[in-house]
């Protein structure tokens, strides 16, 4: 099965792509050189990091999918400060050359959606899931299961972007949200999650099952 009612290229980057591409065909007009390889480098940069392609949905039952492409830089029992319970936490650091749609990582209903102004430090320290700005979604499968997935801006974004709101049902593998230019995002999974990742995994939007969640 596969979701991608999108382009192929995130809108969110369509002002990004024209204004270096218009850059670039500037510098080559008028300048060319080194200034003109440059743009269109640039150009192509832009142009790679908001590329948004299509993934498959893996659809085994119970599988917690990851929101995110990027590498497992954290695996721990904590608090999840959201849902207001212990939990499991899987955190998803993404650099500026992976794919930063982020997607449902299961089906339920979002229970809320809370936003949290705050700093912009690297999104692979440990401080960066309470200190920097965020975005979390509560949510509860069919199964009363709560999956709490947090967008974390990081040193260079600027920007989270969400699109959902409480009451909101989400599938999985649907895009929800985009955050611009490096980030992570937190995975809070119920005590009895089956967790299928390392510390130092390569993992990718959709396709990767970060756990897979007891059925009753």
């Amino acid at each position: 099965m596969n979701n991608y009612p999108h382009p192929l290229i995130a809108r969110e980057g369509w002002p990004f792509l024209a204004g270096a591409v218009v850059i670039a065909l500037l510098f080559s007009i008028f300048g060319g050189g080194v200034l003109a390889t440059l743009a269109w480098v640039i150009a192509l940069f832009v142009l790679q990091f908001f590329r948004d392609p299509p993934r498959e949905i893996p659809q085994e039952v119970g599988a917690v999918l990851s929101p995110a492409d990027g590498r497992v830089i954290k695996v721990e029992q904590t608090q999840d400060p959201y849902g207001e319970r212990e939990a499991i936490l899987v955190s998803v650091f993404m650099n500026v050359f992976n794919v930063h749609s982020n997607r449902s990582p299961v089906d339920g209903v979002i229970q809320k959606v809370q936003y949290f102004p705050g700093k912009f430090v690297n999104a692979d320290l440990d401080k960066a899931s309470s200190e920097n700005e965020r975005n979390a979604i509560v949510l509860k499968t069919s199964d009363q299961q709560t999956i709490t997935f947090v967008q974390v801006a990081g040193l260079i974004a600027r920007r989270i972007l969400c699109y959902v709101q409480a009451n909101d049902v989400l599938s999985r593998g649907q895009r929800y949200g985009f955050i611009r230019f490096g980030s992570r995002v937190d995975v809070y999974l119920p005590l009895n999650a089956k967790v299928n990742v390392s510390i130092g995994d390569k993992v990718s939007a959709t396709t990767t099952i970060l756990a897979t969640l007891p059925q009753s």
